[in-house]
């Protein structure tokens, strides 16, 4: 293993400064060309989720909120409370500023993307509707493009595997359990082990029933445990009103505090937080963008409207509630592993000594979600280089991987989603940038109509 985590930090350098390019550079150029229109319909994107414009008889599987939530399942979850923990520790409360900037700047990223899978869907080779990068890369741009769509899929094989959520719930049950030392009377020499062999049984249950089952499951699960997650946040944080403002002061000072935030000043700041924030809401990575295209809809804009509470709902929200509650209990300045124990102790700390066994509960709920949509991805990738039939196996691949990621270390699990994640994002914003132009028009059209219908 430590071969290969030798092999991944070298790669992620040679990736990283194209990715950090493509996302805010391209992103703020998204941003201006868009006129800032997506934010300003804001509330009409809300409007759009709670079904206020469903239609029946649109083509797709799901309607915009199942969408929503599905994909929201894979972003809400350890990348916000583990995400954030890990952002902190390499790189201090200010980094969490940088997370800020780069979650408004996806929320822009993900209208485009996720428009452009409603504008070029495809069907797969048993005929059932697709969307996704792969699928606007070829139509948008042309079958020249196929080998940009081929490398986006080729990477997300390793970048859409449940590996870091497996490895921070065995990290978070380990850690509060304790197993190796209350139950040891069991005789079971590995339970890293055996809790991945528990995740990957557990998960099969979902994943093999297909995306309708997903959708369902994300549905139910996603609104109950963002609301626990709140609940137990605001009790945190009303224990401690004095020192919220506080909080969110170190985070902005920290923010241009490069000298003692972390080595390599200003950009090395800057990246950790770009990546942290693109684990915490994928916008930029083209995952959303698969979940939305099967959205029912004809209305490519409304669409990117409903994807653009994305990462306002999962990185705006929950990761500075998090971020929050790391550094009003002080627990940044005390844990010394990377992951998941920082949070754990700040949770421990702030909610009478029992906030780390809640933390698990709700670290349960996350990681099974995450789980169970995350594998959806993996299909459909490995269906667009094979076939449909093909493709399905994906998920004895992803459960497999699983029990591997549960006994592996953090450091491997991160440096392999890092450089599977800033190589699938160079093909997608590419993608996405070239086919600008075309949402612009449908934009114009769209907010227009709307414009009509009100007067």
């Amino acid at each position: 293993m430590d071969a290969i985590n030798n092999f991944l930090s070298a790669m992620i350098p040679y990736t990283e400064w194209i990715m950090l390019i493509l996302l805010i550079g391209g992103g703020l150029f998204l941003v201006f060309k868009s006129r800032f229109l997506p934010y300003r319909y804001f509330g009409h994107a809300v409007a759009i989720t709670a079904g206020k414009y469903d239609k029946k008889d649109a083509k797709g599987d799901v309607s915009s909120f199942q969408a929503l939530s599905a994909a929201v399942a894979a972003t809400v979850g350890l990348g916000n409370i583990s995400g954030v923990a890990i952002a902190i520790y390499q790189g201090g409360p200010g980094v969490v500023f940088w997370i800020w900037m780069t979650a408004l700047i996806g929320m822009c990223i993900k209208f485009y993307s996720c428009s452009l899978s409603i504008m070029y869907r495809g069907e797969d080779s048993d005929g059932k509707l697709q969307g996704g990068p792969m699928f606007y890369i070829t139509q948008g741009i042309g079958k020249k493009a196929k080998p940009l769509a081929t490398f986006f899929c080729v990477a997300g094989l390793f970048g859409f595997l449940g590996v870091f959520t497996a490895n921070q719930f065995t990290q978070t049950f380990m850690n509060v359990v304790n197993p190796e030392e209350t139950i040891a009377a069991l005789g079971i020499f590995n339970w890293k082990l055996l809790i991945g062999i528990v995740l990957a049984v557990i998960t099969s249950f979902v994943i093999f029933g297909g995306l309708k089952k997903i959708a369902k499951v994300a549905t139910t699960i996603v609104p109950f445990m963002v609301l626990i997650y709140f609940i137990a946040v605001a009790v945190v944080m009303f224990s401690n009103a004095t020192e919220i403002l506080p909080s969110l002061k170190l985070i902005i000072t920290e923010a241009f505090n490069f000298e003692t935030a972390v080595k390599g000043g200003f950009w090395g700041l800057v990246i950790i937080g770009v990546r942290r924030a693109m684990f915490s809401n994928e916008a930029g990575l083209g995952s959303a963008p698969m979940y939305h295209g099967q959205s029912k809809t004809d209305e490519p804009v409304r669409e990117g409207l409903v994807a653009m509470l994305g990462p306002f709902i999962d990185t705006i929200i929950v990761c500075t509630l998090t971020a929050i509650v790391i550094i009003l209990s002080g627990a940044y300045l005390e844990a010394e592993s990377n992951g998941i124990i920082m949070t754990l102790i700040a949770f421990k700390k702030s909610l009478f000594g029992i906030g780390d066994i809640l933390l698990m509960v709700i670290v349960a709920a996350f990681a099974l979600s995450t789980l169970f949509t995350y594998s959806y991805y993996g299909v459909k990738c490995l269906s667009f280089l094979t076939n449909a039939k093909i493709g399905k196996f994906y998920n004895w691949y992803f459960v497999a991987t699983i029990i591997f990621a549960a006994v592996a270390s953090v450091d491997l699990v991160i440096n392999l989603i890092d450089l599977a994640y800033a190589l699938m994002v160079i093909p997608n914003m590419i993608a996405v940038l070239y086919l600008a132009p075309k949402v612009n028009a449908k934009m114009k059209n769209y907010f227009l109509k709307l414009k009509d219908a009100k007067s």
